[in-house]
């Protein structure tokens, strides 16, 4: 009772942003579009990112872990609970939620027990009619896993994909793709995770060795379903898809596979998975390239709307090919914030065809590329027109996830320290004597790559103690600047 009439106002900040796990674009309107966080619920702009509006923060879940527009009614959003990026801090979901009007309303439709969602795709021409790929509970067995489908908009689901008992208890649903031009035809992905406190183990680590995972192909609807090889290697963990827009009978996959072995957490290339491409709509698959960073994090790929060798694989840059996968480079997020979950590319924003000039007449024209692309990361949310090659920060909402805050006693003003996931410690102040409130220039970074606790020193106002991943400890004084390393190291000549 004592804090009933108090209301929460948010102070920031938002200068950093936060982990995207999803965006969506209406495609009747593209000024609107939709960003799901990983903690931090939906947000919505109607104005092509000057403004955003919080649109989900009266559920009782935040983690989300996919958004999707119906391509034919706007007005109806479907959002899947729960981040199934399998980090150790991703949090859990209630199922699927569905809104008939831009947001304003949601309504749980089910699937309460999937803990987390990887990917909802809505029938091309039914708004009623959904995929939802289902990976379950990252901790323990059970729950709902696999690849779901209604066709009366929530009301009831069919489990019409899942791997055989016990391993369904481990094995969800990891990626799902429909034919643009043929709804019947569904590509989806079995994968099997489970963290502890202490590890975490993929594929057929958590099946007694079962190769269970891999890509499937239904041509009915997902009334029956075929394992696709031709190329593919087994005893996988997670994988990616994309299908081309423009030409169908193109599929591409990111592939973790233990075919090979172990590799370290550092690699940036699978000794037998990486970039898979098929021109036969999964039939024979042919290995492009064998970069596959960071699977259980990243594994997203996505192939440009307008050409289907433009292809883009999301890691801790984002890398583009334009010969459908065998080159990748990483030109286009030099000033971009690493790690990349999220990305939507506008349909239909290719540039018009510029007459040649006389000394290029007889050189083959550029191929097509869409130019506005909308990035999400572990530092939030991008927009370019350029293809990539510009970016916008749009870092005008609150996304930021605190580990941990702790407050000092400053008057007027108490302070409020804090540490985020992949974006450092903090400090901001709880009100200012300005009319126009907090903002983000008002907040000070502290140093650290993924912040933790942060400790004001009692004795003097301008010292803190940050903490960082692997232990460590720094001693930052505002006043003069200095920074001091406090963690333990080894003498000289030990590792």
């Amino acid at each position: 009772m004592l804090f009933k009439n108090l209301k929460a106002r948010s102070i920031g900040p938002a200068v950093m942003g936060g982990r995207v796990s999803d965006i969506a674009i209406d495609p009747h309107n593209p000024f609107v579009f939709y960003v799901g966080l990983g903690h931090g619920g939906v947000f919505k702009t109607n104005d092509n990112g000057v403004t955003f509006d919080p649109i989900f923060d009266k559920q009782p879940a935040l983690s989300i872990g996919a958004v999707a527009v119906a391509p034919s009614d706007s007005d109806v959003i479907w959002v899947g609970t729960g981040e199934a990026n399998d980090r150790n801090s991703s949090d859990w979901g209630d199922g699927v939620y569905r809104s008939t009007d831009g947001g304003e309303k949601w309504q749980n439709v089910g699937l309460k027990n999937s803990r987390s969602i990887a990917r909802i795709v809505v029938d091309p021409k039914k708004p009623e009619v959904a995929y939802v790929a289902a990976m379950g509970n990252l901790w323990t067995d059970g729950g709902e896993r696999g690849l779901f489908k209604t066709t009366d908009a929530g009301k009831t689901w069919k489990l019409i994909l899942q791997a055989t008992a016990p391993y369904d208890a481990r094995t969800g649903c990891g990626d799902v793709v429909v034919d643009p031009t043929n709804p019947e035809i569904v590509y989806a992905v079995l994968y099997a995770r489970q963290r502890t406190p202490w590890s975490f183990t993929s594929g057929p680590g958590v099946t007694q060795g079962e190769d269970v995972g891999g890509i499937f192909k239904s041509t009915d609807g997902g009334g029956s379903w075929k394992k696709l090889g031709g190329g593919l290697p087994t005893q996988t963990g997670r994988i990616g898809l994309a299908i081309s827009p423009s030409n169908p009978k193109v599929v591409m996959a990111v592939v973790q596979s233990y075919e090979g072995g172990s590799g370290q957490l550092t690699d940036l290339r699978s000794k037998t998975g990486g970039v898979f491409r098929s021109e036969d709509a999964g039939e024979k698959w042919t290995r492009m390239s064998a970069m596959d960073p960071r699977p259980f994090y990243f594994s997203q790929i996505r192939i440009d709307p307008a050409n289907d060798k433009r292809v883009y694989l999301l890691q801790f840059a984002l890398l583009v090919s334009d010969d459908g996968g065998k080159n990748f480079r990483e030109d286009l997020t030099e000033k971009v914030h690493p790690d990349c979950h999220a990305l939507a590319i506008q349909p239909g924003t290719v540039p018009p065809i510029k007459p040649p000039k006389p000394e290029d007449k007889n050189k083959p024209p550029k191929p097509p590329v869409c130019q506005r692309v909308l990035l999400g990361t572990d530092g939030g949310l991008y927009q370019s027109f350029a293809a990539g090659k510009n970016w916008d920060h749009l870092n005008n909402f609150p996304a930021g996830e605190f580990y941990r805050i702790w407050l000092d006693d400053t008057k007027p003003y108490f302070r409020i320290a804090g540490g985020l996931q992949d974006n450092e410690n903090w400090v901001g102040p709880s009100a200012v004597q300005s009319k126009e409130a907090i903002r983000n220039c008002d907040w000070t970074a502290l140093a650290g790559g993924d912040g933790f606790y942060v400790l004001f020193d009692p004795t003097d106002r301008d010292t803190f103690y940050a903490e960082s991943q692997e232990g460590e400890v720094h001693r930052i004084n505002l006043r003069n600047g200095e920074l001091r390393r406090l963690r333990p190291q080894p003498p000289e000549g030990q590792p």
